[in-house]
């Protein structure tokens, strides 16, 4: 159990050091299971997110029901807590650290599917998913249950201290008990899903010979390196711990010499850092969830999401629409009389207004004018041209043979 803290300093440094990783940890997980269950509503739940779903409820509950009670009872002389918290805190603590070792070994499993087999989904039905994690978290009860059961109260100078009281009947069985327990709640999930994702891994490395197969082949090495880092960030991080309680508990069997108290706390501090690193580790690599949390961004701020920018096409042309062209800087030729002759100008107030666009008229489609085209209709709207300028002469032809 956790012991007063003399040193002034540390009676401040360890309070801060754990407000700001219950504060942050707190934070980050809460957005991480916003992400999970708005993709949940949108049904997009598989198992691999529900396991990381599972894995930042465990966090929330180690930082909201343990860190504020461990804190507490570091900064007081003697246990004030009361006989409740003393005989299930280390109990849920514990609890909650094995519902994620197991939950990491069924991750593994899961993604070494997943990446076996990419076309096939892991994905199950909601009711299979409550079953595995209602297994998950009565196994870690019942594998931390001596950490509750042994618990109590003792008188220790002028206060009571929360200490771990074995009967003499019970001995044997705690002996057994603590050998076993760093086997079946930390070296055997963990081991198993550090094996089964190197296994996953090494198929993530073989090329694939078509672009879809490149496509799930980075996909699947993403996910495979984000559950990974995972797994090493739990197992290194809790590692000292259990190297402290073990440590402890052999020393109060044998009366030998009890860890250092600077190990026990800094091994304490490593164990907790682990609900603050999930998020993070998360949230740096795995560029869906980075996604996911922007629009959980949007969907609370009531932003729409921007629209996707148009590329230049065949029906979104990128060159600037061609103005029309003065009558003094243009290079149609002057209209002739039918003489011959430069035929007279209108007035300003007299010129003809450009006349309705035909549906085949160039300026009917998107406001483009191109020069060219722009300068045959305008031939073809103000007047007859010469037979060397004539663009149709078929027609002025036709004409020419029904006049008299």
């Amino acid at each position: 159990m956790d012991n007063f803290l003399d040193s002034q300093e540390l009676k401040v440094l360890i309070p801060a050091i754990l407000g700001i990783i219950c504060v942050l940890g707190f934070a980050g997980n809460i957005t991480a299971m916003g992400v999970l269950l708005n993709n949940a509503l949108k049904g997009k739940l598989t198992l691999i997110n529900a396991l990381i779903l599972n894995l930042t409820l465990a966090d929330s509950l180690v930082l909201v029901f343990v860190v504020p009670f461990k804190t507490a009872a570091l900064t007081r002389a003697g246990w004030t807590l009361g006989w409740f918290v003393c005989k299930t805190c280390d109990w849920f603590l514990q609890s909650c650290m094995a519902a994620k070792s197991f939950t990491v070994a069924i991750m593994a499993k899961s993604c070494y599917r997943y990446v076996r087999n990419p076309s096939k989904q892991v994905s199950i039905d909601q009711k299979a998913i409550l079953t595995v994690l209602l297994f998950v978290w009565l196994l870690a009860c019942l594998v931390s249950a001596p950490h509750g059961l042994f618990a109590g109260l003792q008188g220790q100078g002028d206060g009571l201290a929360c200490v771990q009281a074995v009967p003499p009947s019970a001995r044997d069985a705690m002996a057994v008990y603590v050998k076993a327990s760093p086997l079946v709640a930390f070296c055997a999930p963990l081991g198993f899903a550090l094996l089964y994702f190197w296994r996953a891994y090494g198929r993530c490395r073989r090329r694939g010979s078509k672009t879809q197969n490149l496509r799930t082949q980075i996909r699947s090495r993403r996910l495979t390196i984000m559950l990974f880092g995972l797994t090493v960030a739990a197992a290194t991080m809790w590692l000292p711990q259990w190297v402290a309680w073990v440590w402890s508990q052999h020393a109060a069997e044998s009366g030998g010499r009890l860890p250092p108290r600077l190990f026990t706390l800094s091994a304490q501090l490593l164990m907790f850092s682990i609900s603050l690193a999930d998020p993070v580790i998360v949230l740096a690599l795995s560029e869906e969830f980075r996604d996911g949390c922007a629009d959980l961004w949007r969907h609370l701020t009531f932003r729409k999401r921007p629209p996707p920018k148009s590329k230049p096409g065949p029906h979104a042309p990128t060159a600037p629409k061609s103005p029309c062209p003065r009558p003094e800087t243009s290079a149609h030729p002057p209209p002739r009389g039918p003489d011959g002759g430069p035929a007279e100008q209108p007035k300003p107030e007299e010129a003809p207004g450009p006349g309705p666009a035909e549906p085949g008229s160039p300026a009917n489609k998107d406001g483009m004018v191109l020069p060219d085209l722009e300068q045959f209709w305008h031939e073809r709207e103000t007047g007859p041209l010469a037979d060397e300028n004539d663009p149709i002469p078929w027609e002025h032809q036709d004409q020419a043979e029904v006049k008299p």
